[in-house]
């Protein structure tokens, strides 16, 4: 069963050419390809994977690569909220198909993709987003190793083996791209939050030097620091600040796929960044500042969660003026001028 339409440049497998052309011309002739809709922000063509993608950000990504013309595989753990969102995609005249998986055992994840690459082909495209998410400060963790055992589990070792089970034949078609999501706080390191950050820093590491070895392969990398974004996830934690809608979060994701710079972050990682480089004692004594002020959550403390906290809602993203819009696209490309930065 193929999904991708029949006639499309972008479905079409490179090395099903002649065998005797050079790599070097296999090279080219993905890039001929490529290259036209990497000039734009239109998927089409595209087999994009996304796991979590039953709720938060990766269903709202889900739906807005789906948008884009992608043909989207949706993974996630639990098969009725799969069909839902593959349902909701369709009804928009959109192309999805739902795959049960659990990213923290290998068998679903050699069985997942084996039956991926038997129904569709190949896979273009790869967003690691199924995750998890603790806060807890260290000294009511002392007792609780699991809690960083089930962090990497999801969120270092699970990206791990979607990537290396899509890369050989990513490698062998001469094209793919993943998009791996971190966190604002691996630059910020954000107080109470050490096990999800040192899972996030250790995929992020993995990354960069993953887009150092498969430079010539045709496959790369972007990692997008996410800042706080409204989702089910992060409703036991209580209040931590300013956040982003799934929205936001889902439009960066697409920026991510279209586009395809290294790094994706947002100011207040950056700065983050900056700050532990030239003032680091300043840095430590503003987060500590910062984790003195906010007290623990009920959750991290082992008490029942407020019955008021309910799962958050999707809500719809304020539209943004002309002006600000013009302002916000400016700020970046200036920003991207600046060593470091990557907004």
């Amino acid at each position: 069963m193929s999904a991708t339409p029949s006639g499309d440049p972008t479905s079409s497998d490179p090395t099903s050419s002649d065998p005797t052309n050079s790599d070097g011309d296999k090279t080219a002739r993905v890039r001929d390809t490529i290259e036209p809709a990497r000039r734009t922000r239109d998927l089409t063509g595209r087999h994009v994977v996304i796991t979590g993608a039953s709720s938060g950000i990766g269903r709202a990504a889900a739906l807005a690569v789906a948008a884009k013309g992608a043909t989207v595989l949706v993974l996630a753990r639990r098969a009725d909220e799969i069909d839902a969102v593959v349902e909701e995609i369709r009804a928009e005249g959109d192309k999805a198909y739902g795959y049960r998986c659990d990213v923290t055992e290998s068998e679903s994840v050699d069985k997942t993709v084996a039956a991926i690459l038997d129904e569709h082909g190949h896979v273009d495209m790869l967003v690691n987003n199924a995750g998890r998410s603790i806060r807890r400060a260290i000294h009511r963790s002392t007792d609780r190793l699991h809690d960083f055992e089930r962090t990497m589990a999801v969120n270092y070792f699970g990206a791990l083996r979607m990537t290396l089970a899509l890369l050989p034949r990513m490698r062998e078609r001469g094209f793919g791209h993943i998009v791996q999501i971190s966190s604002a706080g691996v630059q910020v390191a954000t107080p109470r939050f050490s096990a999800y950050l040192a899972s996030k820093a250790a995929l992020d590491k993995f990354t960069e030097v993953a887009a150092i070895e498969t430079r010539a392969d045709g496959v790369t990398f972007t990692t997008i620091h996410m800042p706080l974004v409204r989702t089910p996830m992060i409703v036991p934690s209580g209040t931590q600040g300013p956040s982003e809608s799934p929205e936001w979060a889902a439009a960066t994701i697409v920026r991510a796929l279209t586009e395809r710079p290294k790094r994706i972050d947002v100011p207040l990682g950056t700065l983050a960044e900056y700050g532990a480089l030239f003032t680091p004692g300043l840095r430590d004594r503003i987060l500590h500042r910062y984790y003195r002020a906010l007290p623990d959550s009920p959750a991290a403390k082992g008490e029942p969660t407020p019955v008021e906290a309910a799962p958050a809602v999707a809500t719809p993203p304020r539209p943004r003026s002309a002006a600000r819009r013009v302002t916000g696209s400016a700020l970046r490309r200036a920003a991207r001028w600046v060593p470091g930065t990557h907004w």
